[in-house]
């Protein structure tokens, strides 16, 4: 698309912040990106055509043609709605097995392709940061230059379709997989639910081969024990093993349920939430020191230096701040069992950072939608854009020593101990 620019010497030239100037960009963008996909087709059907060039009939001529273009439609990308021509092939060929002529399936624009993945991705999020389904048509509609391929009824369809893939995955059969770590958190969202805001009660483990996977994802009355206890008997009734180890914040609704349900799993409690509690305690001139204090003990080379910086940290500032040094002190086991297991994986067993990122664009806002949300919708936007991230998401450091920790082999200070009846005695 050719737009003409004024010269800047009739008075008309847009300034940069105008509206003017900020559609010539998108247009710009929009042009460069219908350019760039129209050239990706053509190489793909190059590509393809090339491939089976030398396959004729009995006259000698090619079975793999060029054949026109297709009708143009329009496609919603994260750069707008673009106008695409596909390139058409003629594919005489016949499917020996079917005896069905064969057909040249795009990989880069699908036949029923009329927005791209990323752009079907900004939905959940929109739904968990406060915005209704009735306002996503015109939110993206004017975002994106276009809400082709938006329509209500879309909308609608792909949220009943997104309920349904939740539901196959809340009742799937957990009893093949074996989850060695588990980090677990409550995310509150501004989806509003009658007088209550949604809480999602999110679980995410580690597999024995060490790639992490989402477990489980429910509704919740807050955090609390009854509610935790719900998730993980439902993950004990679908045959999930007890973890070795459970990460998780200093909410008490998770940890007596975990006692409950799986009372041999032995607890970590994440230092992102604890040195949040800690320094809220604290007077803002007392957080700089006390923040690089719990840096040496939760950074410590070993457990027996982590020891000895938890008594530093008490002697400078247990006198006059009792109560935030008793949130270190009463937890101290807890927030230091990581020390006994490998080293490697002391980076992930620290926090509930998989849950935290995951999260992080949608939590902490102050925006709500006007009515109450569905519960079903809620859950259902949540576990897309889980299922979205976790595509992302690498496999913990040492992936071969997650085995080992189920096997019961014994670390100290991160190092594996091959005879530790000896290391005992």
């Amino acid at each position: 698309m050719l737009t003409v620019v004024p010269d800047p010497a009739d008075g008309d030239r847009p300034v940069a912040d105008s509206p003017a100037s900020s559609s010539l960009i998108d247009e710009i963008v929009r042009e460069g990106a219908r350019r760039m996909l129209a050239e990706a087709l053509k190489a793909e059907v190059d590509a393809y055509i090339a491939q089976f060039a030398d396959q004729r009939d009995e006259a000698g001529r090619r079975l793999v043609v060029r054949n026109g273009y297709h009708a143009s439609r329009e496609v919603l990308t994260a750069a707008g709605a673009i106008e695409v021509k596909a390139p058409r092939i003629n594919d005489k060929r016949v499917d020996e097995v079917t005896g069905e002529r064969k057909h040249f399936a795009s990989a880069i624009l699908p036949p029923w392709a009329r927005k791209t993945p990323k752009v079907t991705e900004v939905l959940p999020l929109l739904y968990l940061h406060g915005l209704s389904s009735g306002d996503f048509v015109p939110a993206l509609g004017q975002f994106l230059g276009s809400a082709a391929g938006l329509s209500a009824p879309v909308i609608t369809r792909l949220t009943e379709q997104w309920k349904a893939e939740q539901r196959a995955f809340a009742d799937r059969d957990l009893s093949a997989v074996d989850y060695v770590y588990l980090w677990a958190d409550g995310i509150h969202v501004n989806v509003r639910l009658e007088e209550h805001r949604l809480c999602l009660l999110v679980i995410i483990g580690v597999r024995a081969d060490g790639r992490k996977e989402l477990i489980a994802l429910a509704d919740g009355y807050r955090e609390s024990t009854e509610s935790w206890a719900d998730v993980l008997r439902d993950c004990k009734r679908r045959g999930m093993r007890a973890p070795v180890l459970a990460v998780g914040d200093g909410a008490l609704g998770f940890w007596a349920a975990l006692d409950e349900v799986f009372p041999q799993t032995r607890a970590q409690r994440c230092w992102f939430h604890k040195i949040a509690n800690v320094l809220s305690a604290l007077p803002k001139s007392a957080q700089p020191g006390a923040k690089k204090a719990l840096a040496e003990i939760w950074n410590a080379e070993d457990k027996d230096h982590a020891l000895a910086a938890v008594k530093k940290f008490q002697a400078a500032y247990g006198t006059k701040y009792g109560k935030a040094v008793a949130k270190v002190v009463d937890d101290v086991e807890e927030l230091l069992a990581f020390y006994d297991f490998p080293a490697e994986h002391w980076v992930h067993l620290r926090t509930t950072n998989p849950i935290e990122s995951t999260f992080a664009t949608v939590r902490h806002r102050t925006k709500v939608t006007k009515g109450p949300g569905s519960r079903a919708a809620g859950l259902a936007m949540a576990f897309k854009l889980i299922e979205s991230a976790q595509a992302r998401w690498r496999a913990v450091n040492a992936p071969h020593l997650v085995a080992l920790v189920r096997a019961g082999a014994t670390f100290i200070n991160g190092k594996l101990v091959e005879r530790p009846e000896e290391v005992a005695a």
